[in-house]
């Protein structure tokens, strides 16, 4: 089990230091719910062990954060009478806490919930988005 690593709140909350409202746990995993939610029953899944981006997560790790990810999913539906949910992990990037979390939130169509995402671009032709795709198959070799 990890202790607290640095002033890392997430770290606090998976040792017990910190007071959160835990929805699921296991050896290697937290969820609790979001003290400051998009909507109410918004949970946070976290890795037991200092994370700090997804690329960063173990291998023996993925499958079951994956796993617990869909089971969160489910549960908003069915304890919530959400519609569906909206799952998001940031990395860096408005990453509020810098260890691993992945966002659970419930959604109802209708909620309100705009402007959440950054405005769509389009892509100036078909060439130019074969050469991002080509860019990306070039990292991933």
């Amino acid at each position: 089990m990890a202790g607290t690593t640095g002033a890392c709140v997430f770290c606090a909350i998976v040792a017990g230091e910190t007071e959160a409202d835990r929805v699921l746990e296991d050896d290697d995993f937290v969820a609790f719910l979001d003290q400051r939610p998009v909507f109410k029953g918004h949970v946070l899944l976290v890795p037991r062990e200092h994370v700090v981006t997804l690329p960063d997560l173990p291998a023996p790790l993925r499958d079951p954060f994956l796993a617990h990810a869909q089971r969160l999913a489910t549960a908003v539906v069915d304890a919530l009478g959400a519609q569906g949910s909206f799952v998001a992990i940031n990395n860096v990037v408005s990453q509020s806490v810098p260890h691993l979390h992945l966002h659970v939130v419930p959604r109802t169509k209708g909620d309100g919930l705009r402007g959440f995402f950054w405005p769509r671009h389009r892509y100036d032709d078909l060439a130019e988005r074969a050469a991002y795709a080509a860019r990306l198959r070039a990292a991933l070799a």
